[in-house]
């Protein structure tokens, strides 16, 4: 197995990906390498169906690659998904929603450090405590989403990989959601995955930017780097759209 530079906590070496369509594999992946610096925002920035989400997939084991590896020194990751209802289940309480990771990874096993545990996240996500006896379907989108956020923080991850997480939200919301979140992702000390097709969120949000188009890398660096100095047409157009 490869090495990990220090003070990174993943490294993609040389993923490739592919899936059967018919009676020919289409390959997703070619040949994807970058490492994750602790504490960063990196965004996953490209077109729909360039093969972000598969990486995510790779990323957190869902999904084995044909050739590289995952160098990984995270403890359960957690992702959040384009559509939150997808991923809560609206019969039961938000509570105990928030708290399925804490149960699944055996974490705060008594019951009373368990309740303030999922009353703390849900304060940290802009939600009221008297939310936590409510149900999903019961709240807005915006909403919705800061459960699915509740969720995935409470067991303290030390990767969150975001894929599309504002995509069925409207642009108003999407907007205001986009700085709350990269506000609590700093507060907080989260290492993070943000995946996304629109540059606005990738600028806002990411430290540093990595532009996919059809399965490959086009380009890393800063949002600022990538805007300013493109490498290849692609990404030139790409950003100048921005």
């Amino acid at each position: 197995m490869e090495e990990i530079s220090p003070n990174n906590i993943l490294k993609v070496s040389h993923i490739s990906a592919s899936y059967q369509e018919g009676k020919q594999r289409k390959t997703v992946l070619h040949d994807i390498s970058f490492e994750l610096h602790e504490n960063e925002i990196l965004g996953l920035v490209g077109e729909s169906g360039c093969g972000k989400s598969t990486l995510s997939k790779v990323i957190l084991g869902f999904i084995r690659p044909d050739e590289g590896e995952i160098i990984s020194q995270v403890d359960h990751p957690q992702m959040i998904f384009q559509d939150p209802m997808a991923s809560l289940n609206e019969r039961a309480k938000v509570d105990y929603i928030v708290s399925e990771g804490l149960i699944n990874f055996h974490l705060y096993k008594d019951e009373k450090e368990r309740e303030e545990k999922v009353q703390k996240v849900l304060r940290e996500v802009g939600l009221l405590p008297e939310f936590a006896s409510r149900f999903p379907h019961e709240f807005s989108g915006g909403q919705r989403q800061r459960v699915a956020f509740a969720r995935a923080l409470a067991p303290n991850p030390q990767l969150l990989l975001l894929d599309e997480p504002f995509a069925a939200i409207d642009a108003k919301i999407r907007t205001e959601l986009r700085s709350w979140l990269k506000d609590m992702i700093e507060k907080l000390g989260i290492t993070s995955i943000f995946v996304t097709h629109d540059q606005d969120e990738a600028i806002e949000v990411a430290d540093e930017i990595i532009i996919t188009n059809r399965g490959r890398i086009e380009q890393k660096g800063t949002p600022l780097e990538v805007y300013q100095n493109p490498d290849t047409a692609f990404t030139a157009g790409f950003f100048g759209q921005t």
